[in-house]
């Protein structure tokens, strides 16, 4: 069945992947984007009839009825992601991560589905050896865990929705984000050869950023027995800590020197393990392992020779 979505933030890293994959499954598909770095991923989506694209703000109400009049779905891309970017603007991050999507949820009608992807990142800090699941308890510990986290309750608790906790997320995109854990990592080891790890002992969950895109087509096909539930996406087999993810990145690139820092902290204190047995349960299943995206992002960064292609300056 042939949608119409609409997909705020969709010039961004992940939505400059799923719009595309989007249209290609005969969905019509609108973005509204503010288009804040300037980017051009989608202009290859131009010549699809079914593409339409609104340049504005997610929080202004007039430009996101625009947006909302025809739409049967609804994808909340826009926001300020990850921890760095959001503690650097944390007003901006408050009225675009959580304000903007309550705005969304009073304007739309009942019968408009949203799916929402959140972060897994709300986990904080796992308990030692114990997977997380949808049903343990959310303890964010940065300013965009908190967002998130609260958008996700709103979604939820408004129905006709599904929302999908993200693993942190790799792999090439036209809008590319190098600093990611694993895009960055890769980069440093093709660039620079070398990393220096603060607390290499944390451990997370990771995902293709097209498996993430096939996620969202599969909750679409599978929208009225996944509705009114979170999940868990990520790689079953990649819950890594941060040196193993580097010894991962060795194996692809010999050379690639990495040194665990006796001083100093991440600001970015989460560890955790995930279970995504749920979303497996459901039918989906990621097709792009992590070896995949390394061997992918070496070739990315062959061609990519600068730093601007990040979410903080």
């Amino acid at each position: 069945m042939s949608l119409n979505v609409l997909v705020t933030g969709g010039a961004g890293y992940l939505g400059s992947v799923l719009v595309p994959a989007l249209l290609e499954a005969g969905h019509t598909v609108t973005v509204l984007d503010n288009f804040l770095f300037n980017q051009n991923s989608l202009l290859e989506c131009c010549a699809n009839r079914r593409f339409s694209v609104i340049r504005g703000d997610c929080r202004e109400p007039n430009v996101l009825m625009r947006g909302l009049r025809q739409a049967d779905l609804i994808v909340p891309l826009a926001a300020i992601v990850g921890a760095p970017a959001c503690a650097a603007d944390p007003t901006a991050s408050r009225s675009t991560n959580l304000e903007a999507v309550k705005l969304l949820l009073e304007r739309r009608s009942p019968a408009q589905r949203v799916i929402y992807p959140t972060t897994n990142s709300g986990y904080g800090i796992g308990e030692q050896g114990k997977f997380c699941t949808e049903e343990s308890p959310l303890r964010p510990i940065s300013l965009y865990g908190v967002t998130k986290v609260e958008a996700e309750r709103a979604v939820l608790d408004a129905g006709n929705s599904i929302t999908f906790r993200l693993a942190t997320v790799f792999g090439m995109s036209p809008r590319m984000r190098i600093d990611l854990l694993v895009n960055d990592f890769v980069y440093r080891a093709v660039n620079d050869r070398t990393v220096v790890v603060f607390e290499g002992h944390a451990k997370r969950n990771y995902i293709h950023v097209r498996d993430v895109a096939r996620a969202f087509l599969h909750a679409i096909d599978h929208f009225d027995t996944m509705r009114g539930q979170p999940f868990n996406v990520g790689l079953s087999n990649a819950n890594l800590s941060k040196l193993e993810l580097c010894a991962k990145v060795k194996s692809h690139l010999p050379q690639f020197v990495y040194l665990e820092a006796p001083v100093g902290e991440d600001p970015d204190k989460r560890d955790y393990i995930v279970s995504n047995a749920k979303i497996e349960r459901a039918g989906f299943r990621p097709a792009y392992s992590l070896d995949d995206g390394i061997d992918e992002l070496i070739k990315g960064y062959t061609v990519l020779k600068n730093g601007r292609y990040s979410n903080v300056g």
